[in-house]
């Protein structure tokens, strides 16, 4: 019984890694990346005065990914928009969301239920693109992990790490905003699956590419629809970090985590902080209650 339960798992694991993602599951990482770009100030201004440069920001949020592997492998970084029909369909994504009258299809995709599906299966492409950098990297470098775990990385997250160059199209420039230096869950996980991928690639992980996708997808979903669905900005990977990076990094990064995690909400920002009562306000407040004391017994 165990065996057949094994076999169907791998199954359908298998089964699972060969379904084509184009056109339904781009047609969803395009949704919901364009919708994280209106989501920015003065996205939709933006898209009003100057829509080749909002055009650009969208086709970096639907292709940035692909261009950092391309960088990184010395490869042609405009090679992906060879592809025609995703870069048809990207545009037509963009300009439904911007310019749909009475922004219909923004409001149809923005509806709760719908948008965690187009997350949800975002989530199917990100794990894709993760193992298929890995491979290709593989491929060039046969022992370079560094170099797998890196295309790895920038193919689930390379949005992200290019969210300062897509700042300046915008005419803004945020250097605080540092994926790297803050980052998100997906940008975390897309690195700890890059890890992984790269250990079964060198066969250092006794798993199957096709089951490693299908648990790592399924974590993926999990974690990214639950915070979706909770308008939560937390990672998963918090409770783990707040015991492992102190002994390994020194008690300097928990105050820093600290710092980051809470500055924001308590202040908005690097602004005055309100000490406590300082000891001579005290000691002023003791003065003033014995001069009245003696005033009374006068």
């Amino acid at each position: 019984m165990e065996l057949l339960s094994a076999l169907s798992l791998g199954e359908l694991a298998l089964s699972f890694s060969r379904v084509p993602l184009f056109p339904v599951f781009d047609l969803s990482y395009f949704i919901v990346s364009i919708l994280y770009l209106k989501y920015e100030p003065g996205a939709v201004e933006l898209s009003r005065r100057h829509p080749v440069a909002s055009w650009l920001c969208a086709m970096l949020h639907c292709f940035g990914s692909y261009i950092l592997a391309d960088l990184l492998l010395g490869e042609p970084v405009t090679d992906y928009f060879s592809n025609n029909s995703s870069v048809l369909l990207a545009s037509a994504v963009w300009y439904l969301i911007f310019f749909c009258p009475m922004d219909l299809f923004y409001k149809c995709v923005c509806f709760l239920p719908v948008k965690l599906i187009f997350v949800a299966m975002k989530e199917v492409v990100r794990v894709r693109k993760i193992a298929v950098g890995i491979h290709h990297a593989h491929h060039h470098y046969h022992h370079g992990w560094f170099v797998m775990i890196a295309t790895g990385w920038v193919k689930g997250a390379g949005v992200a790490l290019l969210s300062n160059f897509e700042q300046l199209l915008r005419g803004v420039w945020k250097p605080e905003t540092n994926e790297i230096m803050h980052m998100s869950f997906p940008t975390k996980a897309s690195l700890y699956g890059a890890v992984l991928f790269t250990l079964q690639q060198t066969r250092w992980l006794p798993v199957s590419k096709a089951s490693l996708i299908f648990l790592f997808t399924m974590f993926m979903v999990s974690c990214k629809v639950f915070l979706t669905a909770t308008h939560s900005h937390s990672s998963p990977f918090d409770v783990l970090e707040d015991y492992v990076c102190p002994v390994l990094f020194g008690a300097a990064w928990e105050g820093d985590h600290h710092h980051d995690n809470h500055g924001v909400a308590h202040g908005g920002g690097p602004g005055p902080q309100h000490a406590p009562l300082p000891a001579k306000s005290k000691e002023e407040l003791s003065e003033g209650s014995r001069k009245k004391k003696t005033k009374k017994a006068d």
